[in-house]
């Protein structure tokens, strides 16, 4: 009604909270999917699932046997998602909903009607901070959303066991392990198929090649038993069907799911040159059984060894993938089953200790970790001194110092000494977790050189059989019209079935397979090592862009410098009493997250002492101007800070003594504040950030790269021109007193010279840059804004690791490269052998299951060369640099 009187008096509205709303509503679901074998599958489903309405983004992945699906909730549910992926002809398991952090899985044991459903939900809702329940009483799970500062799961569990007069049992439901599982199956099947192919073909392979060779057991296979069908076909006959028909029952299966929605696989190149193979020799037989002169010739070895051979390639196919992803089992790993819960009485005192489920843990929990073990979640230190090894989280090889008031991460090791800890962020919230969901995502997207082997994916299969078929009806007609010596064709065989061996061979050597992993294999190795290493690569996309980056912009405070800026002087330009001042100031900064107003407060903070009472008078009003500075109005006083544009800007004149402190403070890298108390300039505080020690020999190591660096900072000009001396960057590459726009604007115009741009940066004012570059690279010490609009994260917070972000994405393209040379020239050169091209002037020919081998071994040969990414080194020069840590106090 609002919005139509406002479009009467001729202005236009729109609902804003209504569009925000929208903007608000998509999830994430990740789905195990069983079924897929090749590129065709994963392309298939995945243009099924795309076309579904409220599904804005779908990507599956081949090498993880999985899709993560961004969809909208109030259109579409994860039971429709499910329910397409069936209908594409795939099983879908849903591993993760996507939705609030803040639920738990709890498994109830005792459960036996609807009244004891009704009677626990009672329970939990009387709890506060409950919000949703839903109850699955077939598997006995109960799915609880809650508000995780009010309560969490060890209320739920007390609540659920204290109803019903205790009948009641509750825990935590194994979840999270279905996927393992899944892989440890898969594993088995594939090699029990195999081996049980093996204890069938073998003895057909032996029959057919080695037992006609022998004297006495060639006349044995060689009775007849019927006119002319022998004991040896017989045998063959009855040893292969079982495996054709049972241990290959698979193939049939993928191969009718394929046709009937409209695509092929591999499964139906499998298929069809096995029937050919399989059912022309019980032709054969079957002619012989009924004929006193027709000798028949069978390829029943062919068909059950392609078989077996698949099978192995296959089982070694899944040993190598599960390899693969081995960097997110090593970090789920890390955190702690168990964790010792503390009650504290009201003075602080430990009146209780008690060994929980560290999947337990609350909000606010205090928790003892002692020497020797892992820190159970994210939390403040609040008692206790010691060392933790961050080294599996960040890549930090040095232990690093902790005392009450410093964050600890869940899944470090505490080295020396006991630390009580209060848990700030648990379970899905923890840095941890986050880590894993991050690389999760990494691996699950696609570089765009994926697209090529999806491309060719489409026409591939149909491709080879247009091919195998015309191979069999060219050498076909050649034998016909006898265009060939008839000594060509072995004792063995007529032209026909030297002809159809031909066309099977070219159907069963083609391997789509090896053309799919090429790339999401070397992606996931690659991206493992990078986290293993404290370099966090946001996907295929940011990797593929790393590799070609040819210019570096670098913000610099927090990011070249220490980003501990501390105030090192000041000088008044105004009487005034000096207590007052860094009151007001500091009054003014403590509403700014600004690491420099930071520095500032903490500077007014020692000036007042050991006061307990260190609260600051309150801003009736603040306005932060990103890249220029602060206004409030404390004390009825107006209240500036920032740089000469900002005080230029509010009409404030800036006196020559001012412009000289400026100039000094800048001419020695520091970086001076002007202070406007009610627009008159009183004056000017010089802060000063170190340079990390590692800057200068980092960016010397990009020229040798033929990188170029920028500075682009929101700082003045002489502070930016004075650290770009120190670091060794021209003069010329330098921009100062950017806003955040301008930054982005910078980035752009680089980018229409042509060039790669890779933005390095830490804070907020830097994210519009990280987005607009080709690769945003933030500082793991850095604002959550940044880090999320980056494509690659350091950890360690080390410029050394840009290098090994560019140095590691090169690498491992360099291997997609040679995945792809090794499977395309694979099938370039494979399929013209198998057709025969050889067998003219060599008389060479592959025989189908040598044929069925090689192509096996072809995809287990890509995934061995992405797995060779494990070994990957930083590059020498980078131990040379010196890195020592510089501490600010």
């Amino acid at each position: 009604m609002i919005r139509e009187s406002k479009d009467d008096v001729g202005f236009q509205a729109k609902l804003i909270e209504e569009e925000m709303n929208q903007e608000k509503s998509s999830q994430v679901c990740r789905i195990q999917v069983h079924g897929m074998t090749c590129t065709s599958c994963s392309t298939t489903l995945e243009s099924a699932l795309q076309v579904i309405p409220g599904v804005q983004e779908a990507r599956v992945a081949l090498a993880t046997q999985e899709a993560e699906i961004c969809y909208d909730p109030k259109i579409v549910d994860c039971n429709q998602l499910l329910e397409a992926i069936a209908n594409t002809g795939f099983e879908g398991i849903l591993i993760s909903t996507g939705e609030d952090s803040s639920r738990i899985l709890l498994k109830v044991d005792g459960v036996k009607t609807e009244n004891c459903v009704t009677l626990i939900k009672s329970s939990l809702l009387a709890l506060k901070g409950v919000q949703e329940i839903d109850f699955d009483l077939q598997l006995k799970k109960i799915s609880v959303s809650y508000t995780a500062d009010v309560t969490g799961p060890r209320d739920f569990i007390r609540a659920i066991e204290s109803t019903g007069s205790g009948c009641f049992k509750a825990s935590i439901f194994p979840e999270g392990r279905e996927r393992g599982e899944h892989r440890h199956q898969e594993i088995k099947q594939y090699r029990r198929a195999f081996l049980w192919s093996l204890v069938f073909a073998v003895p057909v392979f032996f029959t057919s090649m080695v037992f006609m060779y022998i004297p006495g057991l060639k006349d044995v296979l060689e009775t007849k038993v019927a006119n002319m069908l022998t004991v040896g076909q017989v045998l063959r006959w009855g040893l292969s069907t079982p495996v054709q028909f049972i241990i290959g029952r698979r193939f049939y299966v993928g191969a009718y799911i394929a046709l009937s929605h409209g695509y092929a696989n591999m499964d139906v190149l499998i298929a069809l040159g096995t029937n050919a193979a399989y059912f022309y020799s019980v032709y054969s037989v079957l002619r012989a059984a009924t004929s006193p002169t027709f000798k028949a010739s069978d390829f029943f070895e062919t068909s059950s060894m392609l078989i077996s051979f698949i099978l192995l390639g296959k089982y070694l196919e899944v040993l190598a993938r599960g390899k693969t992803s081995e960097a997110i089992a090593k970090l789920m790993d890390l955190a702690p089953k168990t964790a010792t819960l503390l009650t504290l009485d009201d003075k602080g005192n430990v009146v209780n200790e008690e060994e929980v489920d560290s999947r337990l843990i609350q909000k606010n929990d205090v928790i003892k970790t002692i020497p020797g073990s892992k820190v159970a979640c994210d939390g403040l230190v609040i008692w206790g001194q010691s060392h933790a090894n961050e080294s599996m989280i960040t890549g930090e090889s040095r232990p690093v110092a902790k005392k009450p008031g410093d964050m600890v991460i869940g899944g470090t090791m505490n080295e020396n000494g006991v630390l009580h800890i209060k848990a700030t962020r648990i379970g899905s919230e923890t840095s941890l977790s986050q880590i894993v969901r991050l690389v999760e995502s990494a691996q699950m997207a696609k570089a765009p050189v994926q697209r090529f082997a999806d491309h060719i994916s489409k026409y591939f299969v149909p491709l080879v059989i247009a091919l195998s078929f015309c191979t069999w009806v060219s050498w076909f007609l050649a034998g016909i019209f006898t265009s060939y010596p008839r000594a060509w064709i072995p004792s063995s065989m007529d032209s026909f079935e030297l002809a159809l061996q031909f066309g099977i061979s070219v159907m069963v050597v083609a391997c789509p397979c090896a053309l799919g992993l090429a790339t999401p294999t070397a992606v996931m190795v690659g991206t493992g090592v990078g986290a293993s290493l404290g370099v966090l690569i946001k996907g295929g996309q940011a990797l593929e862009s790393a590799q070609e980056v040819n210019c570096i912009v670098f913000d610099k405070t927090g990011t070249l410098t220490i980003g501990k800026p501390m105030v090192v002087n000041t000088k008044f330009f105004k009487t005034m009493v000096p207590q007052e001042f860094y009151e007001l100031i500091a009054a003014a900064e403590v509403n700014s997250d600004h690491p420099l107003a930071k520095a500032i407060v903490e500077y007014a903070k020692r000036l007042r002492g050991s006061e307990e009472n260190l609260a600051w008078p309150e801003a009736s009003t603040f306005e932060s101007i990103t890249g220029h500075g602060v206004r409030a109005i404390i004390c009825n006083k107006e209240v500036i800070l920032g740089n000469k544009s900002l005080m230029l800007e509010h009409g404030i004149a800036i006196p020559v003594q001012a412009e000289e402190a400026l100039a000094e403070a800048e001419g020695q890298a520091q970086t001076g504040i002007l202070v406007s108390i009610d627009k008159e300039l009183i004056g000017v505080l010089s802060v000063s950030d170190p340079l990390k020690p590692e800057a200068p020999a980092v960016i010397s190591f990009l020229k040798s790269m033929n990188v170029e660096s920028m500075i682009v900072t929101g700082d003045n000009w002489g502070t930016a021109n004075a650290i770009a001396k120190q670091v060794g960057i021209d003069g010329k590459y330098v921009v100062a007193e950017a806003k955040p726009e301008q930054k982005a604007e910078k980035v752009k115009e680089l980018q229409d010279l042509g060039k790669v741009v890779a933005m390095v940066g830490d804070g907020v004012n830097d994210s519009p840059a990280l987005v607009a570059a080709d690769v945003g690279i933030a500082i793991g010490a850095g604002t959550d804004i940044a880090i999320e609009a980056a494509d690659i994260v350091l950890m360690k917070s080390s410029l050394k690791d840009v290098i090994t972000a560019i140095d590691l994405s090169k690498k491992t393209f360099r291997r997609i490269h040679l995945n792809y040379f090794w499977a395309l020239g694979f099938n370039l050169l494979g399929i013209p052998i198998a057709a025969g091209v050889l067998f003219p002037s060599t008389h060479f020919r592959l025989p189908p299951w040598i044929a069925g081998a090689a192509m096996a071994a072809s995809s287990v040969s890509v995934v061995c060369s992405s797995l060779l990414l494990k070994n990957y080194k930083k590059p020498k020069k980078l131990n040379t640099l010196d890195l020592q840590e510089i501490i600010v106090q």
